[in-house]
């Protein structure tokens, strides 16, 4: 009887095309994949894939042996992950996307917690801005906002993504606050470029009352990461506009000041995103409500 590793293997290489990608969904190395894959046709005595150094394909037999397993692999799965949370305590490697800022103020404080809840759980976390492909590059769970929401993956909001003017009480000292979004154009800006269009964010702020405006700050600097913007404004270098919980915990400490707190603009929200599976891992989903129900609290 081959094992699940060998059909595991076998079925995450058709549905990404390639050895190297399912070795990220299943954390094991190419190589293993691919012998794995070997074993199994060995065993069955037929060829599944065309290799060659660009592409893997499926031959005749391997499509008609990945169409006979249908969705047999994942009811096998979640049988076995049943009998595993049953028997004991969700493990494993935690792989998950989150972006620096977020990551390092909100996510890393919860990781005590949540490593004495689940000591068989390994983090390997990522913190980067950009949004990834949690399928093929093998995260568990990304944690960002505006995610293109691609077949398979599903988000849990944990948070608003409202974005604030801030400034430092010592680049404000003698000058005069800001009344109105357009006054922002009256001081040192602290600019981001977007990674994916190459351009500088501009904002359309709003307030209770419904009016909108646009908040054109000067590109005075110009940074690619929220956390160095948020240090730029600390160190009094000008005005910049971060979502509130990368600000949160220096407005409270009276080292950020909001301005126009009348204003702000909003960028949906700050979410978990995750594949949406038959089978979740027992270590992926008691994350998600370890997290999910930090946030609520």
């Amino acid at each position: 009887m081959e094992t699940l590793a060998n059909l595991e293997s076998f079925v995450r290489s058709a549905e990404t095309g390639s050895f190297s990608a399912a070795a990220r969904l299943l954390a094991l190395t190419p190589a293993a994949v691919s012998r794995n894959v070997a074993i199994l046709e060995r065993n069955l005595g037929v060829r599944l894939f065309q290799r060659s150094t660009r592409k893997l394909s499926l031959t005749e037999a391997g499509e008609g042996f990945l169409a006979s397993i249908g969705g047999n692999l994942d009811a096998l799965q979640a049988a076995i992950a049943t009998v595993a949370t049953e028997r004991g305590e969700p493990a494993g490697v935690l792989k998950i996307s989150l972006p620096p800022t977020f990551g390092i103020d909100h996510m890393l404080p919860l990781l005590p917690e949540f490593l004495a809840r689940y000591p068989l759980i390994r983090p390997e976390w990522h913190f980067e801005n950009r949004q990834v492909d949690l399928i093929a590059e093998g995260y568990d769970v990304a944690i960002g906002g505006g995610f293109e929401l691609t077949p398979g993956v599903v988000s849990r909001r944990l948070a608003s993504a409202e974005i604030l003017a801030v400034a430092s009480p010592a680049y404000l000292a003698g000058r005069t606050l800001p009344r109105h979004p357009t006054d922002l154009a009256d001081h040192q800006g602290i600019v981001m470029r977007g990674l994916r269009t190459g351009r500088i964010r501009q904002w359309q702020m709003h307030n209770d009352a419904g009016e909108q405006a646009s908040a054109l700050l000067n590109p005075n600097i110009v940074l690619n990461d929220p956390m160095a913007m948020r240090k730029a404004a600390l160190l009094g270098l000008g005005v910049t506009m971060l979502v509130l919980p990368d600000v949160s915990v220096q407005i409270e400490r009276g080292e950020l000041v909001r301005l126009l707190p009348d204003w702000q603009c909003d960028a949906g929200a700050i979410s978990l995103y995750y594949p949406s599976r038959t089978l979740m891992p027992a270590k992926t989903r008691v994350f998600i409500d370890f997290v999910a129900d930090a946030f609520g609290r």
